[in-house]
């Protein structure tokens, strides 16, 4: 779809660049004429309307020619299966020119003719040294112009081209960690129920069950580039109704997510990890257990998204290590954030809990600007 409030754009800069070619055009004869403004300022009006004319009929001559030029070509390379191309190329642009350039004077003398009532002789009707010189004069700006916008358009084309292949290349990388992140989070259960089949084959049965249940919606889930943060937390209910057949009472989940976000993008399995890390490491090795709260909140331009256990805490013997999140699933989440989003404007903190509360804090922040966009 056009949008309205920039299609006017080209066309306006097109029209300045004609008046200020017209005008230099202009300026050039005036003062090749004797007391141009002075008892000649009249010839000079009509100088400078004549070349207007002539530069506005050489202009658009010349891209008819070449937009039709470069269709017929972009139609062969479409019935090849090439991709098209946005100019004919120099040997037919330089046809271009010289036909546009005879014809387009011409009509510009004519259209000239038709606003002054005089009779200007075209190109066809003076001697050939006066043909060839004005030829040549109206010949240098077209080319002037065409070289100009043909750099101009292949320096775009190369932006565009490295924006391109930058972009791929994320998408690339992006494909690359959750593919490694949907196995780690599979072996993850898998070593959760082989230690429970051992316990309780009852509750292993159960929990198979569940398992199955996920891993259908969470596969599925992940093959999309990105899904409501609704669907995210409905894949963490499924998670920790699994996770509660093993551990029973000892886990308390809490989930808060409000109304207004719930229908946000977000990448998908990007709060699982965390999750994960806060049972395996939290909740599992405190005998109590413990709470568990996710929850989401907006804070200015950015969704928050918090993981709070309250279960062992982070090791006091290695605070630093476990702060960078040496973990597979956090390193996985900080690299999908990075990669996304930027390292400025996402990331995943590790915090913990203030005496005398104990437990850990993971923290996800991203813009609300760009999570639309994943």
């Amino acid at each position: 779809m056009i949008d309205s409030t920039r299609w006017p754009r080209p066309f306006l800069r097109q029209a300045l660049i004609l008046l200020g070619i017209g005008g230099f055009m202009s300026l050039l004869l005036t003062l090749q004429t004797p007391d141009a403004f002075g008892r000649n300022w009249q010839r000079t009006q009509m100088q400078w309307l004549y070349c207007f004319c002539v530069t506005l009929g050489c202009s658009v001559t010349i891209q008819l020619l070449a937009q039709a030029c470069t269709g017929l070509i972009n139609l062969r390379r479409a019935r090849q299966g090439l991709e098209p191309q946005a100019w004919p190329g120099w040997p037919l642009m330089l046809g271009c020119l010289l036909l546009g350039t005879l014809l387009g004077y011409s009509l510009g003398i004519e259209l000239g003719n038709a606003l002054t009532g005089r009779q200007e002789l075209g190109l066809l009707r003076v001697n050939r040294r006066s043909a060839l010189g004005m030829l040549g004069v109206s010949l240098l700006p077209g080319l002037v112009l065409t070289i100009y916008f043909v750099g101009k358009s292949q320096v775009e084309a190369a932006r565009t081209q490295a924006q391109t292949a930058q972009r791929l290349a994320a998408e690339n990388q992006l494909r690359l960690l959750e593919s490694q992140l949907e196995p780690h989070m599979l072996f993850n259960t898998l070593a959760n129920l082989r230690v429970l089949i051992g316990m309780d084959a009852a509750r292993a049965q159960s929990m198979l069950d569940h398992l199955i249940a996920f891993l259908r919606a969470t596969l599925n889930a992940s093959r999309s580039g990105s899904h409501p943060l609704r669907e995210e937390f409905a894949r963490l209910r499924d998670y920790l109704a699994l996770m509660q057949v093993r551990m029973g009472s000892r886990l308390q989940a809490e989930l808060d997510l409000p109304a207004e976000l719930a229908e946000l993008p977000v990448p998908p399995l990007l709060l699982q990890p965390l999750v994960e890390n806060a049972i395996k490491h939290g909740l599992e090795p405190a005998i109590e257990g413990g709470l568990l709260k996710i929850s989401a909140r907006r804070e200015g331009e950015q969704l928050i998204l918090e993981v709070l256990d309250h279960g062992v805490g982070l090791s006091t013997a290695e605070p630093a290590t476990a702060s960078e999140g040496t973990h597979f699933g956090l390193h996985q989440v900080r690299a999908r954030l990075a990669t996304q989003f930027g390292v400025a404007a996402a990331g995943l903190s590790l915090q913990a809990l203030a005496a005398p509360a104990h437990g850990t804090l993971a923290r996800i922040h991203l813009p609300l600007s760009r999570s639309d966009k994943t």
